[in-house]
């Protein structure tokens, strides 16, 4: 034990991990009306999900647009890898704000009716 009356003693011993989080767990519901209308990231596994899949679908399209337009329109001067390229990035800025909006959305509007999962 310290001398220093001011001072917590420390104990040594076996650190003991908390157990994950319960799905009805008030401190989850708080953290995701946070991170919902605040800021935070989203940790819903979901979520993340959708978005990602969203995103990879959104660049496969928009690539495939860039390349048959590139291909098919001499004006441009532009390979069809070129078109690619201009498309995968185009889908990649769609694929991010149309999802990120629509889960903006779908996250307040189940914030509204007082589901905060």
């Amino acid at each position: 034990m310290s001398d220093n009356p001011y001072q917590a003693p420390i104990e040594i011993g076996e650190i003991k991990e908390s157990p994950p989080p319960k799905k009805n767990d008030p401190g989850v519901a708080a953290y995701n009306i946070v991170s919902d209308t605040i800021v935070g990231p989203n940790l819903r596994w979901r979520d993340n999900l959708f978005q990602a899949l969203f995103i990879f679908v959104s660049i496969l399209v928009f690539a495939l647009v860039g390349a048959i337009l590139a291909f098919f329109n001499p004006r441009w001067n532009l390979p069809w890898f070129g078109g690619v390229i201009f498309g995968a990035f185009a889908g990649l800025l769609f694929g991010t704000f149309a999802s990120g909006i629509f889960l903006m959305i779908y996250r307040g509007l189940r914030h509204l009716k007082g589901k905060h999962d």
